[in-house]
């Protein structure tokens, strides 16, 4: 019988580290609470420590929102520009006709 995958999110993998760190609680001890491997304690560990300076970037939320914020509005832009340019094509396709039924009539 295979082992089911877990999935741990940034919070409870954060949570896993600092127990270590400040409590001073054996990676071993986290492991079998967790039931996962050293080597996965030590890899979060590891991604830890060097993404951590991204902790002290205060801008990063605010550019975040800003990038979706624009976005947002470059989507609807563009949504209002096709349906302008469908609009045209309909009444450009429309005029052809006349003209050619015109011209053959």
């Amino acid at each position: 019988m295979s082992k089911k995958r877990r999935y741990f999110n940034a919070d409870q993998k954060v949570v896993a580290i600092r127990k270590h760190l400040l409590e001073q609680i054996p990676v071993s001890d986290i492991c079998d609470e967790l039931n996962i491997t050293t080597t996965l304690f030590y890899r979060w560990q590891k991604e830890f420590f060097e993404n951590g300076s991204r902790a002290f970037l205060k801008d990063n939320d605010s550019n975040l929102k800003n990038a979706v914020k624009e976005n947002t509005q470059l989507k609807a832009t563009t949504s209002e520009k096709n349906d302008v340019i469908a609009e045209l094509v309909a009444i450009e396709s429309r005029c052809f006709c006349k003209l050619v039924l015109t011209n053959f009539s």
